[in-house]
């Protein structure tokens, strides 16, 4: 059993699952499994910008009030946020009130819909960073990769803020581009199958 702990139905689950009671069911459910959805990998990235420097239980417990402050994360309707809304979210004690983070949404909105213009969706950028099968490291073992540098820095030369590699790792353990569940984690094998099971939109 290599980081994990028994939870309540008698499986393995990673460690940090168990931390407090909300972690489950994001980790049974979420993590680690392939999205290819636009919408909810602009979420993730800018939810992952909000919590450098903090708990992810602090944004998972922010998280529906960061959906409706921000439109949903309509990318296309954030674009056209101006100081007033900035202003408006930093008088909301529902999110993370951090002007350069709030800030960045809207920036990389902007870049977003750049990007969806050149690239034809945000998940046919994202997904070329997937590490091919000769590029996978042991499961829980690194916070930053040589494909999460990557993908930090072509962010970055677009434009986009608040995206390092570390952050950019979270994201891409979080939206299945890796499989970064914990040996013997009973969501493994789970998250290999519908990776096995997905069609890259980078392809």
């Amino acid at each position: 059993m290599v980081d994990g702990f028994i939870a309540p139905d008698g499986h393995m689950r990673c460690r940090w699952a168990g931390a407090v009671a909300e972690f489950l069911l994001y980790h049974d459910t979420e993590w680690g499994f392939p999205v290819a959805d636009d919408r909810r990998l602009f979420e993730k990235i800018c939810l992952e910008s909000f919590q450098s420097g903090l708990s992810w239980r602090t944004i998972l417990a922010k998280r529906d009030r960061f959906r409706i402050v921000f439109d949903g994360f309509d990318w296309t309707r954030i674009a056209h946020y101006g100081e007033s809304d900035v202003e408006r979210l930093l008088q909301d004690a529902g999110i993370v009130r951090h002007r350069g983070k709030i800030e960045a949404v809207i920036n990389n909105a902007q870049r977003a819909v750049e990007m969806v213009e050149q690239e034809g969706s945000l998940a046919a950028f994202f997904w070329q960073f997937e590490p091919g099968p000769d590029e996978q490291v042991p499961p829980q073992t690194v916070s930053v990769t040589p494909q999460s540098i990557a993908l930090s820095k072509a962010l970055k030369k677009r434009g986009w803020s608040f995206v390092g590699p570390t952050t950019a790792f979270a994201f891409m353990q979080a939206m299945g581009l890796v499989n970064d569940h914990a040996e013997g984690c009973i969501c493994r094998p789970q998250a290999a199958a519908a990776r096995a099971a997905f069609t890259s939109p980078a392809r």
